[in-house]
């Protein structure tokens, strides 16, 4: 059996937002891990339209593509260029989970929620050439799944191969966020078997990691077994963690012994209004200094995550926001207009208040205003977060935040990497047409070395690039 598994590119690629390095950054893990799935003698062919021309005329016995509320478009037409020649199409992901009724009619068989359970039952029917129309995950556990096909990912396409999933979903139901829709029917946060996790790292190369999790330090109890285990790898990574968890007991420390270099935060939003508003619950009454001193005493860099256009937010919040951020030594700073995305309880409330002004979800992108806005024109919206990412990522603004740290390498290499991740772009364009991105690792090892902070004293060890910032930077 010959299987086909596509990632469609964003269908606003060639607006003035794109920015190609973004999305060369880490391959399709999802669809790697349903490949695995396929028996040994089955073709297998994965291929991402991020960093890659699509081929279109082949003709596999069966098209798996992966959906995304901004690739949907592009998603359809492909899966209809299939149908049209009577290839059975697959269609699953977040957007497929959200809207099961929109993509119906572009596919022979739907996946609503993950896949490690459904995926392998339909395999099972394809072969007997009985598969159903909808498959919709209820068993979630990733005990005994099978290693991913990491041979059909073109490694050297991307800045980060080595990135890696070993949980699903997240412990914290924020009202904005996507990916708590995908979980739905059933657990919405599991872990792998820790040994499990661990074997998957020893069969990396290479020192460096990217957790792609939502939540690295959810599971305290799965985490502290993945930190002892990775302690002895000599292996540095990035992942994503809460204030709430950075602040709680010595979790954070044992993370940094064992490798972490910088981590996503999600401070979202400075009011404490619009924290409740949004049900984020684990940001209340939480100290975000200290949270941030923490990790800067610990040699970890921060990509923080902040949201424009909650209820309470008004013409002041976007350069309260850069000022702060910039003021307490934030490396990246990825910023959002708040979207609510369909299946979200969000989305359900502002359907409801009658507040949803399009469907296009070309423009649900955090870059575009979708709803209808309070204290804030659609217009003062958007570009005070145009304006945002101007300011921070400004020369000036780079110096000052890196001028917050104590030692001059912090500094050093907050600077490395702020201007280098914003200020030549047309350099990262021109090595990705080369197909020389990861080529690329020996200079930004050189480049971000690993600080941490041993006894009150600052000392550079080993070299790391793993602080790379979220897609949406």
């Amino acid at each position: 059996m010959r299987v086909k598994f596509i990632l469609p590119a964003l269908t606003e690629a060639r607006s003035p937002y794109w920015r190609p390095i973004k999305y060369s950054l880490f391959p399709p893990l999802g669809l790697a891990t349903l490949a695995a799935y396929l028996n040994s003698d089955d073709e297998a062919v994965l291929q991402d339209e991020h960093v890659e021309e699509l081929r279109l005329d082949d003709s596999p016995d069966l098209v798996v593509i992966q959906v995304y509320i901004t690739n949907a478009y592009r998603a359809y037409r492909i899966a209809e260029s299939y149908r049209k020649r009577g290839i059975f199409v697959a269609l699953g992901g977040l957007h497929v989970t959200s809207l099961p009724e929109e993509a119906r009619p572009f596919a022979d068989s739907l996946f609503i929620g993950p896949g490690e359970d459904t995926f392998p039952k339909f395999l099972e029917d394809f072969r007997l050439r009985q598969p159903k129309p909808v498959y919709v995950s209820l068993v979630r556990t990733l005990e005994g799944i099978p290693k991913i096909r990491r041979d059909l990912i073109k490694r050297h396409l991307y800045l980060v191969p080595n990135s890696i999933v070993i949980s699903r979903g997240c412990p914290h139901h924020c009202d904005f966020c996507y990916k708590d829709a995908f979980f739905q029917n059933g657990k919405s946060f599991y872990t792998q078997l820790a040994d499990d996790a661990l074997a998957e790292i020893e069969r990396l190369p290479g020192r460096h990691l990217y957790f792609l999790d939502d939540h690295l330090l959810g599971n305290a109890r799965f985490a502290e077994a993945l930190f002892a285990g990775t302690r002895s790898m000599n292996r540095v990574f990035q992942g994503a963690s809460t204030v709430d968890a950075i602040l709680r007991g010595n979790l954070i420390e044992q993370a940094a012994e064992a490798g972490l270099r910088s981590l996503f935060v999600g401070f979202e939003t400075l009011s404490e209004q619009n924290l409740r508003s949004s049900n984020k619950k684990q940001n209340l009454g939480k100290d975000y200094r200290k949270a941030i001193k923490r990790l800067h005493d610990l040699g970890i860099m921060i990509n923080g995550s902040f949201v424009f256009g909650l209820d309470d937010d008004d013409k002041t919040v976007f350069n309260t926001t850069v000022e702060w951020a910039v003021n307490n030594g934030i490396t990246t700073a990825t910023f959002h207009i708040l979207t609510p995305y369909p299946g979200t309880k969000l989305f359900a409330d502002m359907e409801q208040q009658g507040r949803i002004k399009t469907r296009n979800w070309d423009l649900y992108d955090t870059r575009h205003v979708v709803y209808e806005t309070k204290n804030l024109t659609d217009e003062e919206l958007k570009q005070g977060y145009d304006r945002a990412y101007r300011q921070f990522y400004s020369w000036s603004n780079i110096f000052r935040a890196g001028m917050q740290h104590d030692t001059l390498k912090h500094r050093l290499k907050h600077w490395a990497y702020a201007g280098g991740w914003k200020k030549f772009e047309p350099v990262w364009n021109f090595i990705i047409k080369t197909k020389g991105l990861n080529q690329t690792l020996p200079l930004l090892e050189t480049v971000l070395s690993k600080v941490r902070r041993n006894n009150n004293e600052t000392e550079e060890t080993t070299i790391s690039t793993q602080h790379l910032p979220e897609i949406s930077a």
